[in-house]
């Protein structure tokens, strides 16, 4: 006989009732039902009657009797230690008698170490602050003598990435100091060029001598074009000889036309400005060393330095923490010159100072060119880092070493100057570091970009065609130590990828705006989200590596993109089931990826908002929440115009004898019907983005209602009015085909079959009374294989033209 569990009534002190229960698994089951009302959590108190049955079992049961085994380990738990059961039993009831089991921490895994591409060693090296958390960083800003391109965007964008990862990622305390070379040959040479010109300029010189001042100036031009060897410094000067040449035609036929003065002097204004570069290195050969006044050359710096800050914020490029002008540190370095000169690796030399490179690089304590060692010697690239000022022949012969360079250049005529121990002069100075970061040079649609080269593009005017965010996205999306190609198929990339996040993050926050309560924020994870956030697990510990790994952005943003198509079918799934996304979950990963564009620099402000701000930089107010409200109030109204006029389209009147009048008022309401979906229409194709509002319509769902960049849904709107046309043109053209096929095939089929070969003069010459070929052309009979083709044909033919009759008779044959 089996016992029914449920049956017995048990006390806490006689568990006799269970035990004498003979079915073993019966038994445990009553007994686990028993202890599964007893409490282990608050000062439970063992009986002699559990002690007892302790006693007597020889082991715990299986895993299905869960109070049972909880019951029996807990009692073994503080069993005085004896190792036999039938000892005298004596429970440690005092918790003060206990002691823990011994822990032990989990092993966890290797975590990877912060490298960086070091050109010193030309290796990825770990990266380790010399002080602390503490990063000193010296970076080298710009020489300021023209407009700022996108050279300067790739080195100080590409540094503000690895400033702002170092700094909100890696919380490194990083302390960043910039120079400004505000006293350089190309700053000199420029701003006396310009000081010269435009007092030639001032002047007002005639057509005719513009005219031979151009003339003159292009013969010392011509010489330096033919005596130049670079092929892309040739070529730079060549586009300029001819763009002169170009400009002065016109003059020439104008003065000897005697064109009216306003068409001489417009063509003399095009001549000025084509040819100012030829004109300036003219004057300034001529005229430089009556240039006396300093201001000249601290203006032109001066106003570049205030343009290219302006750019550096235009494209969010944090500030330095310290800004060091060489103009403002000119004692400073007269005492660092000096120190290098007393320690023996300086000389002076007719007033200008030139660090001994044989000297210091014999030294056991030292080895010249550590960076580029196989630089050493290239003059090419020496006289370059030296400026146009220092390889005149009596600077050359200065220097006792061809490799030896400048310290500190004595001051000629025409140029700035300030006071030293050896002189009146200028000068240039060097910087050591233990880490060595350059970032991969720009090209411009695969060629060369260089400012001394006029082949480059201002910052502002990169600005025009893209936004700051997108110029980030682009390099974020190339390792910043590689060479960078900016063309059209870059940046596309760019706006393909930013445009695939922000809709991302613009269904997010759909999702987030629907109505819900506090509690229904929490909803059960089923199998699709505890996959999505092992996912989110994952690809934050393969970004965390690729940040590591030489902060690999490029990778980061392909694993931020895997993750968000992930999150897109994981969004998809739910609603085609009609279920409500995770919207923890989803909100989650948002304020990650959001995050990380915050830290790359790609979001601007601190709002703790989702996704992309919309506004622009310096929006002050947060649009998003401000017009949203009313934005859904918009939307639910027209969604409601929208489902009455679809509901009226089918109220008919019930009087079957007003068939008139029925038939009127459908055709009535259908009209006004269509009227209103078309107003409902218009409002989200034309209305809506002209306000940057975009509204998507998903059937038998409600309307997503989204803030986007006006520019942005102008441009959506006009590829879809692109494509809807390319549709229609397509769509009409297959109309016409289908009908032209039509058309032929009607005038084919009446043809009567007697008739069908007797067109055929060029292949056939004689036929019978029915109309079929006999003979070919050459008079010879027609071969029986040919005759079976053309007897099928004819019966083709002959199907056709009957049912054209057929046509003809109920009057479809038109």
């Amino acid at each position: 006989m089996v016992a029914n569990p449920r049956s017995i009534c048990v006390t806490a002190s006689d568990y006799s009732c269970i035990l004498s229960i003979s079915e073993e698994e019966a038994r445990w089951k009553a007994l686990n039902e028993y202890l599964s009302t007893r409490s282990y959590i608050q000062g439970f108190t063992f009986s002699q009657a559990d002690v007892e049955v302790f006693r007597q079992l020889p082991s715990p049961p299986g895993d299905p009797h869960f109070h049972v085994v909880r019951w029996y380990r807990h009692i073994e738990a503080i069993y005085d230690g004896s190792n036999e059961k039938h000892d005298s039993c004596q429970l440690q009831t005092s918790k003060s008698k206990r002691t823990q089991p011994p822990w032990f921490p989990p092993q966890g895994t290797k975590q990877p170490k912060l490298c960086l591409y070091n050109s010193l060693t030309r290796n990825k090296e770990v990266f380790q602050p010399q002080n602390g958390n503490m990063v000193t960083w010296y970076c080298c800003g710009p020489t300021v003598y023209d407009a700022s391109h996108m050279g300067h965007a790739r080195s100080y964008i590409s540094f503000d990435i690895l400033r702002r990862i170092l700094r909100d990622y890696f919380k490194y305390d990083v302390f960043y100091c910039m120079n400004i070379t505000d006293i350089d040959d190309k700053i000199i040479k420029r701003a006396r060029q310009n000081y010269l010109f435009e007092q030639y300029t001032e002047k007002k010189p005639s057509a005719a001598q513009l005219l031979e001042d151009v003339q003159t100036a292009s013969e010392p031009f011509s010489v330096k074009l033919h005596e130049t060897s670079d092929p892309d410094k040739k070529q730079m000067l060549e586009r300029i000889q001819n763009a002169v040449k170009d400009a002065v035609e016109p003059l020439e036929k104008a003065l000897r036309n005697r064109l009216s003065e306003e068409e001489i002097n417009k063509q003399a204004g095009v001549v000025l400005q084509e040819a100012k570069d030829i004109l300036s290195e003219w004057l300034d050969g001529k005229l430089c060393s009556q240039v006396t006044d300093n201001a000249i050359f601290s203006n032109l710096p001066k106003f570049w330095e205030e343009e290219y800050h302006k750019d550096m914020a235009a494209l969010n490029v944090l500030p330095a923490d310290v800004l060091t002008r060489v103009s403002e540190y000119v004692p400073e370095i007269v005492d660092f010159v000096q120190r290098i000169v007393d320690n023996g690796y300086g000389y002076v030399s007719n007033g200008s100072v030139y660090f001994d490179t044989m000297k210091f690089d014999s030294s056991e304590k030292h080895s010249y060119a550590k960076l580029v060692p196989e630089a050493v010697g290239d003059q090419k690239a020496l006289q370059e880092g030296e400026g146009d000022l220092s390889i005149s022949a009596d600077r050359l012969s200065e220097k006792r070493s061809p490799s030896d360079f400048a310290l500190w250049k004595s001051s000629k005529p025409g140029e700035p100057s300030w006071d030293s121990p050896w002189g009146k002069a200028y000068f240039e100075n060097d910087n050591w570091v233990h880490y060595f970061l350059h970032t991969g040079h720009l090209t411009i649609a695969g060629c060369k970009m260089s400012k001394s080269l006029k082949n480059f593009i201002t910052i502002k005017d990169a600005l025009k065609k893209h936004t700051a965010r997108q110029l980030r996205l682009a390099f974020l999306m190339h390792s910043w130590k590689d060479t960078l190609d900016y063309s059209s198929n870059t940046m596309e990339c760019a706006i393909q990828y930013e445009r695939f996040m922000n809709e991302f993050f613009l269904n997010v926050k759909d999702i987030l705006r629907a109505p819900a309560d506090v509690t229904g924020q929490f909803e059960k994870w089923d199998s699709q989200e505890i996959a999505l956030n092992k996912s989110f697990s994952d690809k934050k510990a393969t970004v965390h590596e690729a940040l590591c790994d030489n902060i690999d952005t490029r990778t980061v943003l392909e694993e931020m993109r895997s993750l968000v198509s992930q999150c897109n079918s994981y969004i998809a799934g739910k609603k085609s089931t009609r279920q409500m996304p995770n919207r923890m979950l989803l909100e989650n990963i948002s304020i990650y990826l959001t995050q990380m564009f915050k830290i790359f620099g790609a979001v601007e402000g601190d709002e703790a908002n989702i996704g992309f701000p919309v506004g622009g930089n310096g929006q002050t107010l947060n649009l998003e929440s401000t017009v949203m409200p009313y934005l859904q109030i918009l939307s639910e109204f027209r969604e409601g115009i929208r489902q009455i006029a679809k509901d009226k389209k089918g109220i008919v009147v019930s009087d079957a004898d007003a068939f008139l009048y029925n038939s009127l008022l459908r055709i009535n309401i259908e009209t006004a019907v269509s009227e209103v979906l078309q107003l409902c229409d218009s409002l989200r194709d034309d209305v809506l983005p002209e306000h940057g509002v975009r509204f998507e319509d998903h059937e038998g769902l409600p309307t997503v209602v989204k803030l986007v960049d006006r520019d942005t849904l102008l441009k959506e709107r006009e590829e879809k009015k692109k494509i809807e046309e390319e549709k229609k043109r397509k769509k009409e053209a297959a109309a016409r085909k289908k009908q032209e096929q039509e058309a032929a095939k009607l005038a084919k089929m009446k043809i009567p079959p007697g008739e069908m070969f007797k067109s055929e003069h060029d292949k056939y010459s004689k036929f019978d009374e029915n109309g079929f070929p006999t003979h070919d052309m050459e008079g010879k009979e027609v071969s029986k294989g040919q005759m079976k083709k053309l007897k099928k044909l004819y019966e083709a033919q002959e199907k056709l033209y009957k049912e054209y009759l057929q046509m003809v008779q109920n009057g479809t044959a038109n």
